[in-house]
């Protein structure tokens, strides 16, 4: 039988018990482990899940991939795609609401992709990520092309170009067919190399093996000992001992694009931006908000580890600020 004192000892226990749990519920919360710190509140990490979709450039593709595979690590539960279509390809899916994640190699253009969007009542962020050194590979059994200047790109790559023949490029060279590869159309690199080494975007010579994927290019200049090709610098150094690097001279000496020299301002004109644009609908799914923000925290560390140069810490806050609002 409880007595009046009993009740009020027992009333008094409960108070320092539930008391006692709140204490260990807010001390758990003071030290949140990785997984709540890129998790929204209102979805617990263990639980989070969906699917998210990412497609556009290849050069951004090495970036995006490892930001994934990272975040599964601590997400398995979410399935993130990465496709690559190119960035032109990219856009095209993005400005319709199809992907939450545009990987780009540039600026989205005015009006098409843009105009696109708003018809489409796409709002989004666009995220700088680091920058690139756009790189022109030959055969490594070449041993006489070190250095092109940016007056024989354009002569070799204009659409009106003839050249067929190593030797038609310098009298010094030998009399060997020389073979194009490089990026298609939809390509941001393709829209970059053109217009910054033919005066144009999109202005190209068609006679040339095309791939919206690098890799088919690596093995293409790496089999062909005539070829001479152009992509992103990451897939480079992935690819050291099948290619070789030449040096591009704009005017001041030739200049190979290195970790040194691209983020220096000294290898011009083919360093370019690198960029992701979010969905800011998708941002809102619980998924993407824990997969965006996972991506500035760790982005800077995987642009550097896959060859890039990430952008310092000033344009990650930016991004950070953008995504906030």
């Amino acid at each position: 039988m409880f007595t009046l004192e009993s009740i009020t000892q027992l009333g008094r226990g409960l108070v320092i018990t539930i008391g006692l749990s709140l204490i260990s519920i807010m001390m758990s919360c003071g030290s949140s482990s990785s997984e709540e710190l890129v998790a929204p509140a209102t979805e617990p990490a263990s639980k989070l899940k969906g699917t998210i979709e990412i497609d556009g450039s290849s050069t951004v593709y090495p970036i995006s991939e490892a930001v994934a595979e990272e975040f599964n690590k601590i997400f398995p539960k979410v399935r993130v795609n990465v496709g690559v279509s190119g960035t032109g390809g990219g856009f095209k899916r993005f400005t319709v609401g199809e992907t939450d994640i545009s990987d780009a190699s540039r600026l989205m253009k005015n009006p098409e992709e843009t105009s696109k969007a708003e018809e489409n009542e796409v709002t989004y962020d666009e995220l700088r990520l680091g920058t690139d050194g756009l790189s022109i590979m030959v055969n490594p059994d070449n041993n006489f092309v070190d250095c092109l200047t940016v007056e024989e790109l354009k002569a070799i790559w204009n659409p009106e170009s003839t050249i067929t023949n190593w030797n038609q490029v310098q009298s010094g060279f030998p009399d060997q067919k020389i073979r194009l590869y490089g990026p298609d159309s939809d390509s941001g690199t393709f829209d970059y190399f053109t217009e910054e080494i033919n005066g144009e975007a999109q202005a190209s010579r068609a006679d040339y093996t095309a791939s919206a994927d690098d890799n088919v290019l690596v093995q293409g200049i790496a089999g062909d000992k005539g070829s001479l090709g152009y992509f992103g610098y990451a897939y480079y150094a992935e690819n050291k001992d099948k290619l070789k690097l030449v040096a591009v001279d704009s005017g001041s000496g030739c200049v190979e694009p290195s970790l040194e020299t691209i983020p220096s301002g000294k290898y011009t004109p083919l360093s370019r931006p690198l960029f992701i644009y979010v969905n800011e609908k998708s941002y809102q799914r619980p998924e993407v908000k824990a997969f965006v923000n996972f991506y500035m925290e760790q982005g800077p560390n995987l642009t550097n580890e896959v060859g890039y140069i990430a952008s310092g810490n000033a344009t990650y806050t930016d991004n950070k600020d953008k995504l906030a609002k």
